[in-house]
């Protein structure tokens, strides 16, 4: 299920985006290949990381429309990562969506206070893997 600070998020029709570049953090080298080539596969353009640090020095360089964020990563909270990123001015404008097995109602709190647009729970839905993303996506005009 996913959710937004206004609470769950409802399925609907996604429109084409211009850009669709997708920075996919995540530890777990499996999970991040599945993730990646799902969205490959529907036409997104993916960079992957496996630790926080990594995703901070990609999203600055890279300036992805949207950031997959694993919640646990082995340097830094998922968390504190988002912080990280929002506190930046390259990187604050990007859209993050949390990614979580363990995290209940205050996880997902945490995750949205810390400035992510939204929070995904583990596993990751693959079918709608599009829909949920890019729902979170800001359209640049």
């Amino acid at each position: 299920m996913c959710f937004n600070k206004s609470g769950p998020v409802q399925k609907g029709k996604v429109e084409t985006l211009n850009a669709k570049h997708v920075l996919v953090v995540e530890d777990n080298f499996h999970l991040r290949r599945i993730l990646g080539g799902a969205l490959e596969r529907r036409g997104y353009t993916v960079s992957e990381a496996a630790t926080g640090e990594e995703a901070i020095v990609k999203a600055s360089n890279e300036n992805p429309k949207l950031i997959l964020l694993d919640l646990t990563l082995p340097d830094m909270s998922g968390i504190e990562a988002a912080r990280a990123l929002k506190q930046n001015p390259q990187t604050a404008h990007i859209p993050i969506v949390g990614c979580g097995a363990y995290f209940g109602s205050e996880g997902r709190e945490q995750a949205l206070d810390s400035g992510m647009a939204g929070f995904v729970q583990k596993p990751v839905p693959l079918r709608g893997i599009e829909a949920v993303i890019e729902q979170f996506i800001l359209l640049e005009t």
